[in-house]
């Protein structure tokens, strides 16, 4: 696809705030920021790892002036970069699921109060060209029909005949569908998304909102504690010769988006003209059922067994990304195939066994979701 837009010009020599930019994702934008002549400023608490983590699997460097160690949080010190920065990428969360619902105030100083204290500064200034906001696929719910689906009685009743016959197909989420956020970290997600809007459209700050749908690949790590990122999961238990869990058969459905792309698609949305003020899905199209996730690792680890497990609650039956709008804005599409991104892991995960748990805290200690 031949965009109308060129990132290495409009981002050569300019400086870009990343906040999160020592974690998967943001360590991945600001290296391709580095490769397109930016320079990335990197805001980030370094305590989501340990600092081995940091140092060896995601090759961040606490000593490098480019690399702050700080809270999003921090008025003065954001005020501080901001004023330093041409544009903004706000990537800084607690961002894991399960660890949001044991403690939802810590989500809460850092997804609603760190953001705001962003959005002031952003504000405040005349110099930021765009600030872009990654948010999340979970914003639109758990996939289940009962979600978004007509509640009137007799189109449900259709709608379980059919599935009785053919199947439950899985809901395609489009930008404008209605946000059902279902847990506390997609609740700060959305609180995100509008006060982006409330804040900086009367500032006149441009800025743009990405949605990521099921992030995977190298050198994502399971957390402990964490039951998200199916790929990372599944691949470090075939590595130690464990079964794979599949909750209810693993019929549960993930757009499963490679890291290197989701960084593509922010880079793009910091400059592309369509993307002013725009909210898009990043995510590849394709519906993928957890089970199949682990054929794909059972291809690169042939003695590795399931176990059918029951379905937790809380677990998300899951949807996929409508990419009509991410075409049309980024001017892109995903690049990296989700069998090619598992054997990607799998040769990654071979060379670096510190990245594989010694061991899980206890049998049932399966994801729940990606």
């Amino acid at each position: 696809m031949l965009a109308s837009f060129d990132l290495r010009t409009q981002l050569a020599d300019r400086t870009v705030l990343v906040t999160g930019g020592a974690g998967l994702i943001g360590s991945r934008i600001t290296g391709l920021l580095r490769a397109l002549g930016a320079r990335p400023l990197s805001l980030c608490t370094l305590d989501a790892y340990p600092r081995p983590v940091y140092r060896d699997l995601f090759g961040i460097d606490p000593a490098s002036p480019d690399v702050i160690t700080g809270d999003v949080q921090d008025a003065e010190l954001v005020r501080h970069l901001v004023r330093r920065s041409d544009y903004i990428v706000h990537a800084a969360a607690l961002a894991d699921v399960a660890a949001c619902t044991r403690e939802p105030m810590a989500a809460l100083r850092t997804n609603i109060t760190g953001t705001q204290v962003l959005l002031d500064a952003a504000a405040a200034g005349d110099r930021i060209r765009r600030f872009v906001l990654t948010s999340s696929a979970s914003v639109y719910g758990n996939g289940s029909p009962d979600d978004w689906s007509s509640p009137c009685p007799e189109l449900r009743t259709v709608r379980e005949l059919l599935e009785a016959v053919y199947g439950r197909t899985p809901p395609r989420f489009h930008e404008q569908a209605p946000l059902r956020p279902l847990s506390v970290y997609a609740n700060t997600k959305a609180w995100a998304e509008t006060q982006t809007d409330l804040v900086l459209r009367p500032a006149g700050v441009s800025y743009a909102v990405v949605r990521y749908f099921s992030i995977y690949g190298e050198p994502q790590v399971v957390k402990p504690g964490s039951h998200s990122w199916v790929v990372a999961h599944f691949t470090a238990r075939a590595a130690r010769g464990l079964p794979l869990h599949l909750n209810g058969g693993g019929h549960q459905i993930r757009d499963l988006t490679h890291v290197d792309d989701a960084a593509t698609a922010t880079v793009r949305a910091l400059v592309a003209p369509r993307a002013h003020q725009e909210t898009v899905n990043v995510g590849t199209g394709i519906p993928t059922s957890v089970r199949k996730v682990a054929e794909l690792v059972r291809e690169h680890y042939p003695a590795t067994t399931f176990l059918e497990t029951p379905m937790p609650p809380g677990d998300p039956l899951g949807g996929y990304a409508s990419t009509h709008r991410m075409t049309n804005v980024l001017e892109w599409r995903p690049t990296v195939s989700l069998a090619d991104g598992v054997q990607r892991y799998a040769r990654w995960l071979g060379t670096h066994p510190q990245a594989v748990p010694e061991q899980w805290p206890s049998p049932d200690d399966h994801p729940v979701g990606a």
